[in-house]
């Protein structure tokens, strides 16, 4: 692999995706498919198959989601290399405590069909995530999980968590977009070398992201699709993505993002777009907290 800096991470080039090296030495993909709100089995099954076709990697999916057995399914019927991929899931928040955690991992390791995990991940910075790591890094010092991470952790958080154990994370999964950067939280994981992962990177679509004049005019002047000006945008901030795509040519098109480079002009012209605009909120009151658990009561 030819080795090219990218910010304060290392990036290699592989066959068909970028590769950047996290704190501990292992290589992920920068770029992966999230399976979120791919709810029919036999889609996320096609899907998951059709991406691993099409070079993809990275796959990213959660007990949230609850398709982790269909996920499994693409993998096996991909014919793959076990060690040629990368699988993500994510511990759930009930789940979220040192005596739970353990039996959590297991049931997604079955349901992913799985021997070990490239990277497991505390979904949300609820109940005892603390005791919940404590699990996770046994499972990681026995070999289980390859990496480890955490997502929708803002500064305070963690920075907290970083101080206080033993092994801090490898990732932080947050959503980014042009209209909500993270810029601070950024510079913050860097910092740390805690590698950044984007999710919802095209902001779900919301916004007029996709009608956007300055991403247009960019993609327009590279015969890319705005999409992909945003995929590469992230990339050359060392932020590694996971767009959501159920069509293949979309798949494919989210991946041709390593031909080309956006100029400081062009970098900084996004910069200028960001508004702190969140698709998910940040859930800062115990009013949000307090729905968010609501609307995930039944997982």
């Amino acid at each position: 692999m030819e080795q090219i800096k990218i910010y304060s991470h290392k990036i290699l080039r592989g066959k068909s995706t970028e590769y950047i090296t996290l704190n501990n030495g292992v290589k992920m993909p920068m770029q992966g498919l999230g399976v979120f709100r791919i709810d029919d089995p036999n889609e996320c099954e096609k899907t998951v198959y059709q991406a691993l076709k099409a070079g993809y990697r990275y796959i990213d999916t959660a007990t949230a989601y609850q398709n982790e057995g269909a996920v499994g399914r693409g993998i096996k019927r991909s014919g793959i290399p076990r060690e040629e991929l990368f699988i993500a899931t994510k511990l759930w928040v009930t789940d979220a405590n040192y005596n739970d955690t353990k039996n959590a991992f297991e049931k997604s390791l079955k349901l992913l069909g799985l021997d070990y995990l490239d990277l497991y991940i505390i979904h949300q910075p609820y109940n005892d995530y603390y005791g919940a790591w404590r699990a996770m890094e046994e499972l990681y010092q026995a070999g289980k999980i390859r990496a480890l991470g955490v997502d929708n952790f803002r500064q305070d958080r963690m920075a907290d968590f970083v101080h206080f154990n033993k092994i801090k994370p490898q990732v932080n999964y947050l959503e980014t977009h042009p209209f909500y950067q993270r810029t601070e939280e950024l510079e913050y994981l860097n910092s740390e070398n805690i590698v950044q992962v984007a999710w919802s990177p095209f902001a779900a679509g919301k916004f007029n992201v996709f009608k956007d004049d300055t991403l247009n005019k960019i993609a327009e002047s590279h015969g890319k699709s705005v999409g992909q000006i945003i995929l590469r945008w992230l990339f050359q901030r060392g932020i590694a993505s996971i767009p959501k795509t159920t069509h293949i040519a979309r798949m494919k098109e989210n991946m041709n993002i390593f031909d080309f480079n956006l100029s400081s002009e062009e970098m900084n012209k996004i910069l200028k777009l960001d508004k702190n605009n969140s698709v998910a909120g940040n859930r800062e009151t115990a009013k949000e907290v307090n729905n968010f658990f609501d609307a995930f009561k039944n997982i």
